[in-house]
């Protein structure tokens, strides 16, 4: 019995140790930008790689720090620190609203194609979910960040 619960502890070790595969690539949000799911260390972050055509801004214009409101949206990072705990979920992330210039609490469930980002303050309850979709490539007029 202990063999067991020492194997189990490994095998769920080695899931939340890694960033799971079936986030890494691009996805479209609903705003239409494409935005990428990558490696950043132990964890995975998302950064916008290809800015939708009918986006209102194309640079950072309501972030609440000033010196950064000049920044591109194209090629910026809204989404940090997300930590795998399954194959099919992530905690813990941060992402960044460049719409409303908001940073809030973040969890992503992926399931095939389509994944669920919730955005919230204080408890996930106080949030809400966007549904992306898996791009198969990324346009060639994509940010060369």
């Amino acid at each position: 019995m202990t063999l067991l619960a020492l194997m189990l502890l490994t095998v769920s070790s080695a899931v939340t140790a890694s960033p799971s595969p079936s986030f890494i690539g691009d996805w479209v949000a609903p705003s239409k930008s494409i935005v990428r799911v990558y490696n950043c260390g132990d964890k995975l972050c998302l950064k916008i790689v290809k800015l939708s055509p009918t986006a209102p801004e194309t640079r950072d214009a309501k972030n609440p720090d000033a010196t950064l409101r000049d920044r591109p949206l194209c090629g910026l990072n809204i989404g940090s620190g997300f930590r795998p705990v399954n194959p099919t979920q992530l905690v813990e992330g941060k992402l960044y609203d460049p719409q409303s210039g908001h940073t809030y609490s973040g969890t992503i469930d992926a399931n095939g194609d389509e994944m669920k980002l919730r955005g919230y303050i204080g408890i996930s309850l106080l949030g809400r979910t966007e549904i992306w979709h898996r791009v198969s490539e990324t346009p060639d007029t994509a940010c060369h960040p």
